[in-house]
């Protein structure tokens, strides 16, 4: 019985700590986009459900997400978008390389985003109407950019 427990305690703690090492490990830098990428994509689905109806339509809530992905846009982000952390070159990235050899283009998009982004938060308060164009927008600048330089998942 004490081999049993004792069992059961190591396997529970190494597999505790490689998924936290796995969790935590990896490039700083990526696992700032990424990060970054996923309030994003907590935003935008919270907006994402009110414009198609699976959730109610909340102006106060809507407001908030829209104003969260608008200053996520408008955030410095050159920390994270570091050459030689694309895809395949650093753990946990879906960068793709061009985003460093059409840096114009990589910048356009990013601009594309942060104008979306601020163009959704100025209407999605306005009603269900608004949200849904607003969103348009901004999913449109999305999809662009994912693209243009983000790889398919590993």
């Amino acid at each position: 019985m004490r081999q049993s427990i004792l069992a059961f305690a190591s396997v529970s703690l190494i597999t505790t700590t490689v998924a936290f090492a796995g969790g935590h490990g990896g490039n700083p830098a990526v696992n700032a986009r990424n990060a970054h990428m996923s309030l994003y994509g907590f935003n935008l689905g919270i907006l994402g459900d009110m414009a198609k109806g699976t959730t109610e339509y909340d102006s106060a809530l809507a407001t908030e997400a829209a104003n969260n992905l608008a200053a996520l846009a408008a955030f410095d982000q050159t920390a994270y978008w570091i050459e030689g952390t694309e895809q395949d070159a650093a753990l946990g990235s879906r960068a793709k390389a061009e985003i460093w050899s059409d840096a114009a283009g990589w910048e356009e998009q990013m601009k594309a985003m942060e104008d979306g982004a601020a163009s959704l938060a100025a209407v999605a308060g306005n009603g269900l109407e608004a949200l849904q164009g607003g969103m348009r927008v901004a999913g449109s600048a999305c999809g662009s950019c994912h693209k243009a330089f983000r790889g398919p998942r590993n």
